[in-house]
């Protein structure tokens, strides 16, 4: 499969260049960025065209990874399955409800396929816990944290969107990637308040009879970042357990998991519906935070 990359920021840098261009079923065809400089030098270092034209690498390729704002990201995806190629996107899937629904019509138009990279779905040790759960009956409650401290110094992922979005649109849709699965889709956004800086505090409640905790934060102190799962239920306590394995990885799984899915036709759980849906629980819980005092 040919790919091309949207994107020249660090997470382009990072992860998603080393990983299309390490991946053995892969041919890394080219770059495009809204910066050409930036595209030329991402491009020219893993050996890849750099391009000026986005719709001429759509033309050229099978599939393409962005690693794009939600929404710059919303726009170019669904551009890009109209022209026939699979998505590899990253989440959040867009910034509105209109913008994710627009990218899913586009999808199903085309009969492309498409996977959105939660990470934390695509590390193995994660995975297998999220499936071992979501065959247990039984859930009564969960929390999930993800406290980061992208604001406290001089992290590359300070960007604009995370300054303007804050910490319920970037790192809430890794909590809900986990959540999701093992205790059912969300029937209502119950409560959501502000915390210390963009720390935000919602509360879900899910078709399978359990209710959920999300605490998120942008602006934690670093000696206080980290994330954590746990489920309370009638077989006891459970902890997500951490990861050894870093985003190349995680990406590379998502790769295959995209191959696999235009390979057979099948959708896969991490598909750009299911990105959408994500979206929706972000939008209503943000409604129901600026509906409130800060």
């Amino acid at each position: 499969m040919r790919i091309g990359l949207l994107g020249t920021g660090p997470w382009a840098q990072m992860a998603h260049a080393p990983a299309l261009s390490g991946h053995g079923e892969l041919d890394f065809a080219g770059v495009w960025g809204r910066r050409p400089e930036a595209a030329k030098e991402l491009a020219e270092r893993h050996g890849v065209r750099a391009y000026d034209d986005v719709d001429a690498l759509f033309a050229d390729v099978d599939a393409v990874a962005v690693a794009l704002p939600p929404e710059v990201q919303a726009g170019l995806a669904a551009r890009a399955a109209r022209a026939g190629c699979h998505l590899l996107l990253d989440k959040p899937l867009a910034a509105t409800v209109e913008q994710g629904r627009a990218v899913v019509e586009a999808v199903e138009e085309a009969d492309v396929a498409s996977v959105v990279f939660f990470t934390t779905r695509f590390q193995s040790e994660a995975a297998a816990w999220i499936t071992e759960q979501a065959a247990m009956p039984g859930w009564f409650t969960g929390r999930a944290q993800w406290l980061g401290a992208v604001f406290s110094g001089e992290s590359p992922f300070a960007t604009p969107w995370r300054r303007e979005k804050g910490a319920l649109w970037d790192v809430g849709p890794h909590a809900l990637s986990v959540l999701l699965p093992v205790l059912g889709d969300v029937r209502r956004v119950t409560a959501a308040a502000y915390g210390p800086g963009d720390t935000a505090h919602v509360v879900l409640d899910h078709s399978g009879g359990a209710s959920s905790t999300l605490t998120l934060s942008l602006t934690a102190p670093p000696a206080a970042s980290g994330a954590a799962v746990e489920l309370f239920g009638e077989a006891g306590v459970t902890v997500l357990p951490e990861s050894s394995e870093g985003a190349v990885a995680a990406l590379t799984r998502a790769v295959d998991a995209l191959l696999a899915a235009a390979r057979t036709g099948r959708p896969h759980a991490c598909d750009a519906a299911f990105g959408l849906r994500v979206t929706e629980i972000l939008t209503a819980a943000d409604d129901l935070l600026n509906g409130g005092a800060r």
